[in-house]
Protein backbone atom coordinates (compact mmCIF):
# COMPACT_ATOMS: atom_id res chain seq x y z
CA UNK A 1 0.00 0.00 0.00
CA UNK A 2 3.01 2.52 0.58
CA UNK A 3 3.96 1.99 -2.71
CA UNK A 4 0.47 3.02 -4.35
CA UNK A 5 0.67 5.92 -2.05
CA UNK A 6 3.76 7.14 -3.22
CA UNK A 7 3.04 6.37 -6.78
CA UNK A 8 -0.41 8.38 -6.30
CA UNK A 9 1.35 11.71 -4.78
CA UNK A 10 4.56 11.60 -7.60
CA UNK A 11 1.94 11.57 -10.40
CA UNK A 12 -0.93 13.15 -9.43
CA UNK A 13 -0.42 17.14 -10.51
CA UNK A 14 1.32 15.68 -13.64
CA UNK A 15 -2.30 13.53 -14.59
CA UNK A 16 -3.79 17.32 -13.46
CA UNK A 17 -1.58 18.90 -16.49
CA UNK A 18 -2.16 15.92 -18.82
CA UNK A 19 -5.54 16.40 -18.15
CA UNK A 20 -5.24 20.13 -18.72
CA UNK A 21 -3.41 19.65 -22.10
CA UNK A 22 -5.49 17.84 -23.66
CA UNK A 23 -8.67 19.31 -22.57
CA UNK A 24 -7.13 22.65 -23.75
CA UNK A 25 -6.15 21.54 -27.72
CA UNK A 26 -9.59 19.76 -28.02
CA UNK A 27 -11.37 23.23 -26.94
CA UNK A 28 -9.20 25.07 -29.14
CA UNK A 29 -10.04 22.75 -32.20
CA UNK A 30 -13.50 23.89 -31.44
CA UNK A 31 -12.03 27.63 -31.60
CA UNK A 32 -10.43 26.82 -34.50
CA UNK A 33 -13.28 25.20 -36.47
CA UNK A 34 -15.48 28.55 -36.28
CA UNK A 35 -12.70 30.70 -36.72
CA UNK A 36 -10.23 29.57 -39.12
CA UNK A 37 -12.43 26.27 -40.65
CA UNK A 38 -9.97 24.28 -39.95
CA UNK A 39 -11.10 21.21 -39.84
CA UNK A 40 -13.63 21.88 -42.00
CA UNK A 41 -17.36 20.87 -41.15
CA UNK A 42 -20.02 20.82 -43.62
CA UNK A 43 -22.36 22.94 -41.53
CA UNK A 44 -20.11 25.71 -40.71
CA UNK A 45 -20.75 29.16 -40.55
CA UNK A 46 -18.67 31.82 -41.90
CA UNK A 47 -16.63 33.70 -38.86
CA UNK A 48 -18.72 37.37 -38.09
CA UNK A 49 -16.10 38.80 -35.53
CA UNK A 50 -18.95 40.67 -34.01
CA UNK A 51 -21.48 38.02 -33.13
CA UNK A 52 -21.95 36.02 -29.92
CA UNK A 53 -21.59 32.60 -31.61
CA UNK A 54 -19.39 32.16 -33.70
CA UNK A 55 -17.13 35.27 -32.82
CA UNK A 56 -17.07 35.87 -29.11
CA UNK A 57 -17.71 32.20 -29.10
CA UNK A 58 -15.02 31.04 -31.31
CA UNK A 59 -12.20 33.48 -29.58
CA UNK A 60 -12.95 32.43 -26.55
CA UNK A 61 -12.42 28.81 -27.38
CA UNK A 62 -9.87 29.32 -29.65
CA UNK A 63 -7.03 31.77 -27.17
CA UNK A 64 -9.11 30.66 -24.23
CA UNK A 65 -7.88 26.84 -25.19
CA UNK A 66 -4.33 27.97 -26.17
CA UNK A 67 -3.98 29.32 -22.75
CA UNK A 68 -5.66 26.15 -21.21
CA UNK A 69 -2.85 24.20 -22.99
CA UNK A 70 -0.05 25.87 -21.84
CA UNK A 71 -0.99 26.33 -18.61
CA UNK A 72 -0.33 29.92 -18.73
CA UNK A 73 -3.76 32.15 -15.93
CA UNK A 74 -5.08 28.61 -15.62
CA UNK A 75 -7.27 29.67 -12.68
CA UNK A 76 -8.78 33.02 -14.37
CA UNK A 77 -9.18 31.58 -18.07
CA UNK A 78 -10.78 28.24 -16.94
CA UNK A 79 -13.02 30.01 -14.70
CA UNK A 80 -14.19 32.17 -17.47
CA UNK A 81 -14.17 29.56 -20.21
CA UNK A 82 -16.72 27.68 -17.42
CA UNK A 83 -19.23 30.57 -17.40
CA UNK A 84 -18.92 30.44 -21.31
CA UNK A 85 -19.99 26.86 -21.26
CA UNK A 86 -22.62 27.50 -18.84
CA UNK A 87 -23.78 30.30 -21.07
CA UNK A 88 -23.96 28.11 -23.98
CA UNK A 89 -25.67 25.12 -23.06
CA UNK A 90 -28.78 27.55 -21.60
CA UNK A 91 -28.53 29.73 -24.93
CA UNK A 92 -27.85 26.65 -27.32
CA UNK A 93 -28.90 22.91 -25.84
CA UNK A 94 -31.71 23.51 -23.03
CA UNK A 95 -34.35 24.98 -25.20
CA UNK A 96 -34.26 22.52 -27.03
CA UNK A 97 -35.29 19.79 -23.73
CA UNK A 98 -34.31 19.04 -20.43
CA UNK A 99 -32.50 15.98 -21.04
CA UNK A 100 -28.61 16.62 -21.87
CA UNK A 101 -28.73 13.33 -23.68
CA UNK A 102 -31.27 14.01 -26.10
CA UNK A 103 -30.90 18.16 -26.24
CA UNK A 104 -26.76 17.37 -27.30
CA UNK A 105 -25.52 19.59 -24.28
CA UNK A 106 -23.45 16.90 -22.38
CA UNK A 107 -20.20 17.71 -23.74
CA UNK A 108 -21.30 21.49 -22.75
CA UNK A 109 -21.66 20.23 -18.91
CA UNK A 110 -18.61 18.35 -19.19
CA UNK A 111 -16.27 21.19 -20.36
CA UNK A 112 -18.29 23.62 -17.94
CA UNK A 113 -17.64 21.22 -14.78
CA UNK A 114 -13.81 20.46 -15.73
CA UNK A 115 -12.76 23.97 -16.44
CA UNK A 116 -14.48 25.11 -12.78
CA UNK A 117 -11.83 22.02 -11.35
CA UNK A 118 -9.08 23.87 -12.98
CA UNK A 119 -9.85 27.13 -11.95
CA UNK A 120 -9.72 25.55 -8.34
CA UNK A 121 -6.74 22.73 -8.71
CA UNK A 122 -4.68 24.93 -11.05
CA UNK A 123 -2.34 23.96 -14.02
CA UNK A 124 -0.17 20.85 -12.36
CA UNK A 125 3.31 20.81 -12.42
CA UNK A 126 3.90 21.18 -15.93
CA UNK A 127 2.04 24.26 -16.53
CA UNK A 128 3.95 27.86 -17.24
CA UNK A 129 1.89 28.93 -13.84
CA UNK A 130 4.48 26.88 -12.75
CA UNK A 131 7.17 28.37 -13.98
CA UNK A 132 5.71 32.47 -13.31
CA UNK A 133 5.22 31.29 -9.46
CA UNK A 134 7.28 32.99 -7.65
CA UNK A 135 9.96 30.28 -6.14
CA UNK A 136 9.23 29.96 -2.09
CA UNK A 137 12.57 30.26 0.27
CA UNK A 138 12.63 28.42 3.41
CA UNK A 139 13.76 30.66 6.25
CA UNK A 140 14.56 29.75 9.40
CA UNK A 141 12.53 30.76 12.16
CA UNK A 142 14.73 31.11 15.64
CA UNK A 143 13.76 28.47 18.36
CA UNK A 144 12.45 29.12 21.46
CA UNK A 145 14.41 27.62 24.03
Amino acid sequence: MPYLATLRLTWERRILSILRIMVGVLYMEHGLAKILDFPHQPNHVLYAPLTLNPGLQGLLELVGGLLLALGLFTRTVAFVLAGNMAVAYFMSHAPRGFFPLLNGGELAIVYCFVFLYFSIAGGGDWSLDRLRAPTSTSTVLPSRA
